[in-house]
C-alpha cells in the first residue's frame, strides 16, 4: 500500500496547498463569476482531455447551481476509446492544432459581459490558447485555472508565443507538479538515461477542489446579495417531494439562461 498511501498523502498536501496560496485569487475568481451571474450573463466553461472532468463535475451536477455554461467538444473529450475512431492521436493532434478553436466558438453566441474559464494543466497546447485569445477579442474576461508556477515561460504550441496563464486575466494556480503523475515507482521509464516513471496525476483532484471552493465562494456571495441560486437537488433522496419540481425549473432557467447561446 506504499504507492496508495503515497498519492493519498500528495492529494492532501495538493489540497492543503490551494488552500494556503490560492485564497486571494479564489475570491476574487468568485467575486467576478458572482458579478456575471448576478447581471443575468454566464460563465462558459472549457478544456481538453482529462480537463474536462472538472466541467462535468460543476454542471450539471447535484449541488451546482445555474450560471456555468459547459462548452464539451466531442473530439476534445471523447477519446477513450483509444484507437480507431476519435482515439487518442486524433484528441493530441486537434488540442495542438491552430484555428481549431475558431471553428468551436462560431459554433455558440457569447456576449462581452460573459466569462470564460478554461481548465489546462500546462496551458501551452493551441486550442486553449485559441479559445482564450477569441474569448478577449470579445470582451470577455479569461478566467485560467492550471499549473501556473510550473508553467513559467514553457514553449507556446500557438503562434502567438504566449502560454495559457500570460494570455488570462485571473489565474488559479493547482500547485501540481508539471508532470502530473506524483508517485515515484521502483520501475524505470528509460534506465540508460536515468528516465523515472511516475503514477498517480493529480491535476483531476486539484481541479475539482478548485472548482468547489470557488463555486462555494461564489454561492456564498450571491447568497448574501439576496440572489436566488437554483440549485440541481437529489433527486434520488427519500422523502423529498419537490426535488423533481425544483429539477425542473432549474433547468428550465438553464434553458432561460442559455437560449442567446
Amino acid at each position: 500500500m506504499k504507492y496508495a498511501k503515497q498519492w493519498k498523502q500528495n492529494a492532501f498536501d495538493v489540497m492543503n496547498k490551494i488552500e494556503a496560496t490560492q485564497e486571494k485569487q479564489i475570491e476574487e475568481v468568485a467575486k467576478l463569476f458572482a458579478d456575471t451571474i448576478e447581471s443575468g450573463h454566464l460563465v462558459h466553461t472549457f478544456g481538453c482531455g482529462h480537463a474536462n472532468l472538472p466541467i462535468e463535475e460543476m454542471y450539471p451536477r447535484i449541488g451546482g447551481f445555474v450560471g456555468f455554461h459547459p462548452i464539451c467538444e466531442l473530439p476534445l473529450t471523447f477519446f477513450t476509446h483509444i484507437r480507431g475512431e476519435m482515439g487518442i492521436d486524433q484528441f493530441l493532434f486537434l488540442e495542438r492544432c491552430q484555428d481549431y478553436a475558431d471553428a468551436i466558438m462560431k459554433g455558440w453566441n457569447f456576449d462581452k459581459n460573459d466569462v470564460m474559464w478554461i481548465f489546462s494543466h500546462t496551458g501551452i497546447n493551441a486550442v486553449n490558447i485559441e479559445i482564450a485569445l477569441k474569448a478577449k477579442e470579445i470582451g470577455m474576461k479569461v478566467v485560467v485555472f492550471g499549473s501556473a508556477a510550473n508553467t513559467g515561460d514553457k514553449k507556446s504550441a500557438h503562434t502567438c508565443g504566449k502560454n495559457l496563464f500570460q494570455v488570462a486575466d485571473y489565474v488559479v494556480d493547482n500547485c501540481c507538479p508539471l508532470q502530473d503523475a506524483s508517485v515515484e515507482i521502483a520501475q524505470m521509464a528509460d534506465e540508460k538515461n536515468g528516465i523515472k516513471n511516475y503514477i498517480g496525476p493529480l491535476s483531476t483532484v486539484a481541479f475539482i477542489t478548485d472548482v468547489w471552493m470557488v463555486m462555494g465562494a461564489t454561492a456564498e456571495i450571491l447568497e448574501d446579495r439576496g440572489v436566488k441560486l437554483y440549485i440541481h437537488p437529489s433527486h434520488n433522496q427519500p422523502g423529498d417531494t419537490t426535488a423533481r419540481e425544483r429539477l425542473a425549473e432549474c433547468v428550465e432557467k438553464y434553458r432561460e439562461a442559455t437560449q442567446r447561446c
